[in-house]
């Protein structure tokens, strides 16, 4: 698979994803509690492949130098 992501970019997400699941796990219960956890497991599983279908439909890549 080809990797659109550049090493900081997922830090970042990575980051940014394990706080958002963190934070719905500590608050109740709820439809937002939901999407933070789905919008945190997202961040987490991009940023652990390096690859982001967002980042693939608007041409955007971070990974490469050009």
């Amino acid at each position: 698979m080809v990797k659109n992501e550049s090493g900081a970019d997922r830090i970042i997400r990575a980051v940014v994803g394990i706080a958002l699941v963190a934070a719905a796990f500590l608050l109740e219960a709820n439809g937002f509690t939901a999407t933070l956890y789905a919008v945190g497991v997202v961040l987490i599983l991009t940023a652990i492949t390096g690859f982001c279908a967002l980042y693939k439909v608007f041409g955007i890549d971070t990974g490469r130098k050009k």
